[in-house]
């Protein structure tokens, strides 16, 4: 039904001008990924489905407020480009598109906008363009890596490989994200090469380990938007020069 559809991409332009004009949408979530290399057992497409899981189960939570807004699946993997088959934009051209992308939204009417990452790779550019992103449009804009919201704790619990953050907690397609994918989607992982490459970390992940980190993900992530809606986390526009 299209008042309690998540997905942007999937309302027509009448049902998504009631939902906004009625007061009932208060944020967006826009996910960023790569599409890239994932060792031999991950599929490319890692980043962009694991974010995406985590986008849709959260505005689902709470809906009919939010809506995801798909569109940009790749990202900023210059480093992975020695495996043939990853795509990688410029940073340039990467933050070009991703500015486009949140401009649209305000224009459509969000105040509130979580940009949702999940590619480590992103996270430098976005973090240095920030304040400027803040001065430009003026709303409540966010940046988080959906990672970020787990701790060491969580590592040291869930993790048997190693617990280190970041090297463990994301990792790149190692014990963290190899579980992940076992638990939303596991036609993903080619379980039987997952021990022919000399990382043994992914052969620890098992899917009930990949659904606890999806749920504490999902629900912190939760959280952090329903406090966002609600006025308690509020992104600071820098000022500009006098």
């Amino acid at each position: 039904m299209a008042e309690s559809e998540v997905l942007l991409r999937k309302l027509t332009r009448r049902e998504f001008r009631q939902r906004m004009q009625s007061g009932e949408l208060k944020a967006c979530v826009v996910p960023l990924a790569a599409t890239e290399q994932h060792l031999e057992h991950l599929a490319m497409e890692h980043d962009w489905r694991s974010v995406c899981h985590v986008a849709v189960a959260a505005a689902e939570r709470l809906r009919p407020r939010v809506l995801v807004v798909e569109g940009l699946m790749a990202g900023i993997s210059e480093h992975h480009m020695r495996h043939p088959g990853t795509l990688s934009l410029q940073p340039g051209t990467f933050l070009a598109v991703l500015s486009d992308l949140i401009d649209s939204v305000v224009r459509a009417g969000f105040k509130n906008v979580l940009v949702l990452n999940g590619h480590g790779g992103n996270t430098a550019a976005c973090r240095a363009t920030w304040d400027q992103f803040l001065r430009l449009y003026q709303v409540n804009l966010q940046f988080l890596s959906y990672w970020d919201v787990l701790t060491e704790a969580d590592a040291k619990e869930l993790l048997k490989s190693g617990h280190r953050l970041p090297e463990d907690l994301p990792g790149h397609a190692q014990e963290f994200e190899t579980a992940i994918a076992l638990a939303a989607f596991p036609d993903n992982v080619r379980t039987a090469v997952w021990t022919e490459q000399p990382d043994p970390k992914p052969a620890f992940a098992t899917a009930q380990q990949g659904q606890a980190f999806l749920d504490r993900i999902v629900e912190r992530a939760t959280a952090y938007l329903a406090e966002m809606i609600d006025g308690k986390r509020v992104a600071g526009i820098p000022p500009f020069f006098p």
